[in-house]
């Protein structure tokens, strides 16, 4: 008797998920999810990454598993481990801050410093049925100390290309911090970005997750990257910002 998932998956589906493979072993699975696809229990009556996983099943039931999150509207590089062995690997190695996630964002604002260092107490409230963070002072109750880091790439007229690597994991982060920097993304409708940059329309929170180096479980380090997608490229390229040689461009391994 086959092996029957728990999600219906529609061929569509499965070829979309198969296809975002940017890496693939014994071990992990590196995917490059699209924005407006949820991580995992999003509130949309749609699949969620997590359960397309199921793409991947074996035919004893097992499949790979999420060990990290990206935003729904956050497109890029996402992590799964294969095996349970690779699960706890991976956890350990996210606990100890042995990930590096780099992402690229778009501002029409850009910060006052070509680089630097954001460190801010950020406390979560829920407002209605929505989660928000917000910068606080650091002997607020109930807060987490944060820290990012931030890169300009490129300056223009109508925007900036920005860098960002976050040193702590808490939900929000970067959108936070950038615009608490005075900086918002554009397209973050909820902290403040711009609706628009350089004449278009952001259809969505203008953040990717261009590349993760990680500890791999049988040694070494991974490095992978994933190329910009088409609507960051085209509000990047209406602003004149151009990528760097490096950001983003390819999917690779490295051990």
């Amino acid at each position: 008797m086959s092996f029957q998932p728990p999600v219906t998956l529609s061929e569509e589906e499965i070829a979309a998920v198969r296809a975002s493979v940017v890496f693939e072993d014994a071990h992990v699975l590196v995917l490059n999810k699209p924005a407006g696809l949820s991580s995992q229990g999003g509130r949309i009556k749609a699949n969620t990454l997590d359960d397309l996983l199921w793409a991947f099943a074996r035919s004893n039931g097992k499949r790979p598993h999420l060990v990290h999150r990206l935003d729904r509207d956050t497109s890029g590089v996402i992590l799964a481990a294969k095996t349970k062995p690779a699960a706890g690997f991976l956890g350990k190695a996210i606990q100890n801050r042995k990930l590096t996630k780099t992402y690229l964002a778009l501002v029409e604002t850009p910060p006052p410093q070509d680089q630097g260092v954001i460190r801010r107490a950020l406390l979560r409230q829920e407002i209605g049925r929505e989660s928000y963070m917000r910068a606080v002072p650091d002997d607020t109750p109930g807060a987490q100390p944060s820290e990012s880091r931030y890169r300009v790439l490129a300056r223009g007229d109508q925007g900036a290309l920005i860098e960002l690597e976050p040193h702590t994991g808490r939900m929000h982060q970067l959108r936070v911090h950038m615009a608490d920097l005075g900086s918002p993304l554009v397209g973050d409708v909820r902290y403040g970005g711009a609706l628009t940059l350089a004449g278009r329309k952001a259809e969505r929170l203008m953040l990717h997750a261009a590349r993760l180096r990680f500890p791999h479980p049988e040694g070494g380090v991974g490095e992978v990257e994933a190329p910009v997608p088409d609507d960051f490229r085209i509000l990047m390229t209406a602003a004149g910002l151009a990528l760097p040689e490096r950001s983003g461009e390819a999917g690779a391994f490295s051990s």
